[in-house]
């Protein structure tokens, strides 16, 4: 039985609560949180003992999840490594690439699990495209979202685009080349809006837009590559696979089309997306790795090279970012 300890139980940390509760072989130990309203609620609510210091809750626990505002996340995990407790951590892994690189070399050092809570990793969209084989060469994403002073301590690009940064660089099998960018402050002091492109040495280019002062959210990435074209709906969790028909596509939509090389057969296919609950499949598999001694599916170097490129991008965007 996995003791589990959880850090911060505001909006997204009773989700991980709630989560824990269902997940087999696991025991949920308690909580910390510093603020005692919401700690009183929660330890109501949940029937959870509330830990008044950090270092009493990881003492108690085999693993810890740190759900805490990004300024808390080194501090937290620095110590929950140095005591040889697992760690997941939402993301961005660190508020800054020295505490990223710390917690690295920390976790290296230690040989303890370690996840980064880049959750659409674990989208069912994303899942139904997992068997493909994915050689993209042209990427275009947008993920866009209503204001919400909730996760504003940080830029969209360490809020949302993350999120995309982590999985363009999980399916593009190359390295970076170039990154150029914009952005704009509209609300914040920090880019609310922001447009990059990521130029890979092997051709790849994917064009990234975020923002979080849309009126409608989407949050959709479209995939481009020689054989076929892939669209994914992070948000309403369908997929779409368009591409030209081979001898294994008999019971998909397909139609012909004239091309200067002669007629080709279209199969349109929208995969079986499974039915995933991404928050509580992503700890599952955090449980998973720690109790079969396996690798972490978003593991800290994952979280290090999504927060690498973010922060390229922050420099590229600089001081010509428009604030109000």
């Amino acid at each position: 039985m996995l003791k589990i300890g959880v850090f911060g139980v505001g909006h997204l940390g009773k989700f991980h609560l709630n989560n824990w509760k269902d997940i087999p072989d696991t025991e949920l130990v308690g909580f910390y949180d510093p603020d005692d309203d919401m700690a009183l609620s929660v330890a109501e609510k949940y029937q959870l003992p509330r830990f008044l210091d950090a270092d009493s809750l990881i003492d108690a626990c085999d693993a810890l999840d740190v759900v805490a505002p990004t300024p808390h996340h080194f501090e937290l995990c620095e110590r929950i490594i140095k005591k040889g407790r697992h760690v997941f951590v939402e993301k961005p892994l660190a508020n800054t690439m020295e505490e990223a690189r710390q917690l690295v070399k920390l976790t290296q050092e230690s040989g303890v699990k370690f996840q980064v809570g880049h959750v659409e990793r674990f989208n069912p969209a994303f899942l139904a495209v997992q068997e493909l084989d994915l050689n993209p060469m042209f990427i275009e994403v947008h993920r866009l979202a209503q204001f919400n002073p909730r996760g504003t301590e940080v830029s969209v690009i360490l809020d949302l685009m993350i999120h995309d940064i982590d999985i363009v660089l999980s399916i593009v099998k190359s390295d970076v080349k170039n990154i150029s960018a914009s952005g704009v402050g509209v609300i914040t002091e920090t880019p609310d809006i922001a447009n990059v492109r990521i130029e890979f040495h092997n051709g790849c280019v994917a064009n990234l837009t975020s923002s979080r002062i849309s009126m409608k959210k989407m949050r959709k990435m479209r995939i481009f590559q020689k054989d076929a074209y892939i669209g994914i709906d992070f948000l309403n969790k369908k997929t779409e696979i368009i591409k030209l028909k081979g001898p294994r596509d008999s019971n998909v939509f397909a139609f012909d089309i004239d091309t200067p090389a002669g007629k080709k057969t279209i199969a349109v296919n929208n995969p079986v997306v499974p039915e995933v609950n991404a928050i509580k499949k992503e700890l599952e598999e955090f449980k998973s790795a720690i109790l079969n001694n396996t690798k972490t599916i978003v593991s800290e170097m994952d979280g290090l090279n999504a927060m690498d490129v973010a922060h390229q991008i922050l420099e590229k965007i600089g001081n010509n970012v428009i604030t109000r």
